[in-house]
């Protein structure tokens, strides 16, 4: 019979780690006597990061004194006591490859369904003060489960473990948890784990994005194993890219988009079309200025139609902008450039919804490029040169055979001088038998017409989306400014869009993700505040527009990027998460620990890879 020996509980707290402050509720300690167990914790208990524990289905965290003689054995430790794996309830039986997710227990007066493994996390680290314990309990097999509260009730140490019910399919925690994070996804046991109704919802998505790849692999539509792990991040979900490191494209044609915007037409070298591209995805230039050996790498996202066999990036004019001045300045027809292969996991998806594509200034390069990919079986006007189309919103090719999507065109300028592909927009949604569009300008100049240049003074704000009549179930895509960004996301999401509709593509550095992690001031990436004792090789952050050269003294390409303050993204921070998953643009490194499963092809965890030579990271 298995038996509750600890009811461990403990409240979130503020905890110094690595010069910052983590706030956590891992620290556990054991109470005398019942307590009541609820339907989102046990009385006396909390957690600190809502996002990745707590909720319904990770209500109760369970840990086997078996798993503690183990890590007291591999770890050298006299004695772990309870409550240091962060568990709510320490329990003699239930171990990890016998429990199934769906398994119900009745512990004193409250009943308990297994929900889900535990989640990985670093925080368990922090709490044993062993870094790689969060890999360490997933290649061990020894996770540990979360429960959801059926029947509240209290609960204490001393008593008895009741199974009063099976869970369905027979798949135990420690099944569920290779099953996301080892190498190997069998499609079987994916279909079997996607029956299980009391798997959380979260890890249902998962295996359900490894199964949608695993059908894609045997359909033949992307290769076999070069797509890492799609249930674990979105950084696995483009294709490979087209080719590794940066190939010379030479200028075809250089043009002016509006006052402050010129675009960029590239091409092969030896006049074979260029591959194909996901409409959204961006490519990166490595400019090598005269007089310095430090090159600047810079990310643009591509405007052109996908299908077209030449790359278009088109680049907005900063005042003080060292990349955008020496393309603007110094870069002529017949010049060539060093150019990454495109990516990135902003693009359009092949939904039969409805489709909003929303930007502002130059964020109208890659959801243009994905208005160009919608009305890419339409005809009538020419797309390379975006002529074809009057002033007006009527004017056109008339109703074309593009898709039949929904498509709404939101997009924000200061006045017609600065608004960047008005005709070739136009003459695009003129080819979609279902368009609209709808034009803030905020500054209109005198000979700007309301009707016919733009539909209203000021900006894409919650009021415009609201009068505009979108359709709330749509698929939204929007590019531009963080501020605009953050205020349409409010509004979209305030007019009933799903969130998980909602994508975005930022200017420069994506958002960081560092959980538990209590905000502190923001700074503009930075090179470290000590210069290396014995420099390695250079460390370029292309979105960042940041080169550095690679410090010994650090573990891993995470640690050189925190102490530059460029904007990270991790977990467990020891391979397992994928959450730090980043596209290597160019160059190779080693990896200590090696990761539970490899990334996708031309990817990298920065988590626990250093460099072995120049490399340049997509962050």
């Amino acid at each position: 019979m298995a038996t509750l020996t600890s009811l461990n509980v403990g409240m979130p707290q503020d905890v110094p780690w690595h010069g910052r402050t983590v706030h956590t509720g891992v620290w556990k300690y054991p109470v005398d006597g019942p307590r009541t167990a609820r339907r989102l914790n046990i009385d006396g208990d909390g957690q600190g990061d809502l996002e990745g524990h707590g909720g319904e289905h990770r209500a109760v965290l369970v840990y086997q004194t078996d798993s503690y003689r183990h890590w007291e054995e591999h770890l050298a430790r006299d004695r772990i006591e309870p409550g240091q794996f962060g568990e709510n309830l320490t329990v003699d039986g239930l171990p990890d490859d016998e429990v199934c997710i769906g398994d119900r227990y009745r512990i004193g007066g409250a009943v308990f369904e297994v929900s889900q493994p535990r989640v990985t996390c670093y925080r368990v680290g922090l709490r044993m003060e062993e870094p790689r314990m969060a890999a360490l309990l997933v290649s061990h097999r020894r996770p540990g489960f979360y429960m959801r509260v059926i029947v509240e009730g209290d609960v204490a140490a001393g008593q008895e473990i009741v199974k009063v019910a099976d869970g369905p399919e027979g798949m135990t925690v420690a099944d569920i948890d290779a099953l996301l994070y080892l190498p190997g996804h069998p499609r079987d046991d994916l279909d079997r784990a996607l029956r299980v109704r009391a798997l959380s919802p979260g890890w249902q998505a998962s295996l359900r994005s490894l199964k949608e790849q695993a059908a894609k692999e045997a359909a033949g539509d992307v290769p076999a194993g070069a797509s890492g792990n799609t249930g674990l991040t979105t950084a696995a979900s483009s294709p490979p890219p087209a080719w590794t490191g940066f190939r010379p494209l030479r200028v075809d044609a250089v043009r002016e988009e509006s006052h402050s915007v010129f675009s960029l037409t590239l091409s092969a070298t030896d006049g074979s079309r260029l591959p194909a591209w996901l409409p959204g995805q961006s490519v990166t230039l490595r400019l090598r200025p005269e007089g310095t050996d430090t090159p600047l790498i810079r990310s643009y996202s591509l405007s052109n139609d996908p299908g077209d066999g030449r790359y278009r990036i088109s680049v907005k004019q900063e005042p003080h902008g060292a990349a955008s001045t020496l393309i603007h300045t110094k870069v002529r027809v017949g010049d060539i450039l060093e150019v990454a292969a495109p990516r990135g996991t902003f693009f359009l998806n092949d939904s039969d919804r409805p489709v909003v594509l929303a930007s502002a200034g130059v964020g109208a390069t890659p959801v243009l490029a994905m208005l160009h990919a919608l009305a890419d079986t339409g005809g009538g006007a020419d797309r390379s040169t975006g002529t074809g189309g009057g002033p007006g919103t009527g004017a056109g090719s008339g109703p074309g055979t593009g898709t039949p999507r929904e498509v709404w065109w939101l997009h924000g300028a200061r006045e017609r001088a600065e608004h960047p592909f008005a005709a070739e927009s136009r003459a695009l949604l003129d080819m979609l038998p279902e368009s609209h569009r709808y034009i803030c300008y905020s500054h209109p100049a005198a000979g700007d017409r309301r009707g016919v240049d733009y539909t209203a003074t000021g900006h894409l704000s919650a009021d415009a989306i609201h009068s505009s009549g979108l359709p709330a179930d749509a698929d939204a895509y929007l590019c531009g400014p963080t501020g605009f960004m953050d205020d349409l996301t409010a509004a979209l999401a305030g007019y009933g869009m799903a969130p998980d509709r909602i994508h975005i593509e930022t200017f420069g550095a994506g958002a960081a993700l560092n959980p538990g992690v209590l905000p502190s001031a923001a700074h503009a990436p930075h090179a470290p505040a000590e210069a290396p004792a014995s420099p390695g090789p250079d460390v370029s952050f292309s979105r960042s527009g940041l080169t550095v050269p690679w410090d010994p003294r650090y573990a891993s390409l995470l640690e050189l990027a925190e102490a530059c303050d460029v904007p990270t993204r991790w977990s467990c921070r020891t391979g397992v998460c994928h959450n730090c998953e980043s596209a290597l643009l160019s160059g190779d490194v080693t990896y200590d620990p090696d990761p539970v499963e490899p990334p996708a092809e031309g990817d990298v965890l920065i988590c626990c890879s250093r460099p072995r030579d120049g490399i340049v990271l997509d962050l």
